[in-house]
C-alpha cells in the first residue's frame, strides 16, 4: 500500500491507499480532525487530484500512455481503497451533520503533499507502479469503450440546440457538465472560464416560471423552461433519460437572495418535472463565494459570512502580516474568468452540493424535501410560509 503522513502550518494528512485489481470490498473512509467525513469533500478532492497528477507524470516519462489516452480521475480511483485524515484549523462544513468538508485550502494542501509523496513512492516501486498505472490505463481503454457506445447524441433532426447554449466538445455523456448561469454577464465570464472540452454554459436571463403546481404537459410554453429542456435532451415527466446530454447540470446563481430565488426554481422545476434525471444524480448546485479575503499575496474565499469570519480569525490566529482586503461580490458578472474558474467551476475547488430526494415524494411528511419544497412554492400555502418566517427568521443571515 501507499501510504504516509504529512503535517506543517496548522495542516496534517495521514492516508493509506491500496488498489484491488482482482476486485473486492471496496473501502473510501475519511475524517477531518477524527470527524467522519462519509461524503468526502476538499480534502478527498485533494487526495484524487494528487493521485492523478502524480500517476500522469509517472506515465508520461515512462511513455506508458497509448497516443491520445488521457487519464481521468474515475481511471485512477476505479477499484482503489483508501482512508485519509485531515486536520485543519477551523474547518468548514457543507450543512449542518458534518458530513462533507468544504474548506477550499485543504484541497490544495492535500493534493500537493499527495503528489509529491506518490510520485517518490512510484519511482521507488516501480514493479507495483507499473502494475496500478496499467490497471488505470485499462480502465480509461473501457471508459473510451463503453462511451462510444452512449456517445453524446448531436441534434441532427428534431429542434435545434438554444442559441446561448455554449456547447462542450466531448462525446462521452458522463464527463460533460451543463452549467445554467444566471445572468448573460454572468455567462459571458463562464464561457471565459469554463474548460471547452467537457463543460457548457447557457445563460439564463431573470428568474423562470414557478413550475411547482404547473401541469409537465404545460411548461414548454415557457421559453426559458423549453430551452433548459432541448439542452438537457431529456422530456419533462419522462422516466427515460436516455437522450441525457450531460453527466452533470449544475445551477450557477448569485450568492445573494436572488441567486437562491433562482437556484430554488430551478431546483423546483428538476424535482417536479425531470425527477428521473435528480433520481439518478445528475443535478447539482454550485456554491459560490460572497467573499473575496486578500493579506499579501494570500487569498481566501468564502462562502458566507460564517466562513468569512472564520477565515479572519484564522488570519488574526495565525498572526499574519499584511494588510487585510475583503471584497463582497455582487455577483457572478463581477468575478473574472480567472476567480470563477477557480472558485466555481474548476473540479478540483469547486464546490457542488447534489441535489437528491427521498425515495417516495410525500407531502404528509413534516421536513421532507417535496414537503419544504412544497410550503415555499406552493400558492396554496401562504400561510404556512409565514408561519415558518415568524418562527425561523431569526436564523437568516444578513451580510453586510
Amino acid at each position: 500500500p501507499f501510504e504516509g503522513s504529512v503535517s506543517g502550518n496548522g495542516e496534517a494528512a495521514d492516508w493509506a491507499v491500496q488498489w484491488l485489481p482482482e476486485g473486492g470490498e471496496i473501502v473510501g473512509e475519511s475524517y477531518v480532525n477524527l470527524i467522519p467525513t462519509p461524503l468526502g469533500g476538499t480534502h478527498v478532492n485533494g487526495l484524487r487530484t494528487g493521485l492523478l497528477d502524480a500517476l500522469r507524470e509517472f506515465c508520461e516519462f515512462r511513455n506508458l500512455l497509448p497516443r491520445g489516452l488521457k487519464l481521468t480521475p474515475d481511471d485512477v480511483w476505479d477499484k482503489c481503497c483508501y482512508v485519509l485524515s485531515s486536520k485543519v484549523i477551523e474547518p468548514q462544513f457543507s450543512g449542518q451533520t458534518k458530513e462533507r468538508l468544504s474548506s477550499r485550502q485543504c484541497a490544495v494542501f492535500v493534493a500537493g503533499v499527495i503528489k509529491d509523496a506518490f510520485s517518490l513512492w512510484l519511482n521507488q516501486h516501480t514493479d507495483e507502479a507499473e502494475a496500478i498505472a496499467e490497471l488505470c490505463i485499462n480502465n480509461a481503454q473501457s471508459r473510451l469503450k463503453d462511451s462510444k457506445k452512449v456517445a453524446r447524441k448531436k441534434i441532427t433532426s428534431g429542434p435545434a440546440l438554444p442559441g446561448k447554449l455554449a456547447d462542450c466538445s466531448t462525446q462521452d455523456v458522463m464527463s460533460g457538465e451543463l452549467f445554467l448561469v444566471e445572468g448573460d454577464s454572468a455567462g459571458g465570464s463562464a464561457k471565459q472560464a469554463r474548460d471547452r472540452e467537457f463543460q457548457a454554459i447557457m445563460p439564463l436571463r431573470g428568474k423562470i416560471l414557478n413550475t411547482w403546481e404547473v401541469d409537465s404537459s404545460e411548461i414548454l410554453a415557457s421559453q426559458a423552461v423549453h430551452d433548459i429542456a432541448i439542452a438537457l435532451g431529456v422530456d419533462p415527466a419522462t422516466s427515460n433519460i436516455e437522450g441525457l446530454r450531460y453527466g452533470k447540470i449544475c445551477i450557477l446563481a448569485d450568492a445573494d437572495s436572488d441567486g437562491l430565488h433562482i437556484a430554488t426554481l430551478l431546483c423546483a422545476l428538476f424535482v417536479k418535472h425531470f425527477r428521473a434525471v435528480v433520481d439518478a444524480g445528475h443535478i447539482y448546485v454550485a456554491m459560490p463565494p460572497l467573499f473575496r479575503i486578500d493579506i499579501g499575496k494570500e487569498v481566501f474565499y468564502a462562502l458566507d459570512e460564517n466562513e468569512k469570519n472564520g477565515i479572519l480569525d484564522r488570519i488574526v490566529a495565525e498572526k499574519k502580516s499584511g494588510k487585510v482586503n475583503v471584497q463582497r461580490f455582487k455577483g457572478l458578472g463581477e468575478m473574472n474568468p480567472l476567480q470563477l474558474r477557480e472558485t466555481t467551476m474548476a473540479r478540483d475547488t469547486r464546490r457542488l452540493v447534489q441535489l437528491t430526494l427521498e425515495e417516495e415524494p410525500d407531502l404528509k411528511s413534516e421536513g421532507s424535501t417535496f414537503e419544504i419544497m412544497d410550503m415555499l412554492l406552493a400558492k396554496s400555502r401562504s400561510s404556512d410560509r409565514k408561519a415558518w418566517l415568524e418562527g425561523s427568521g431569526d436564523q437568516a443571515n444578513f451580510a453586510e
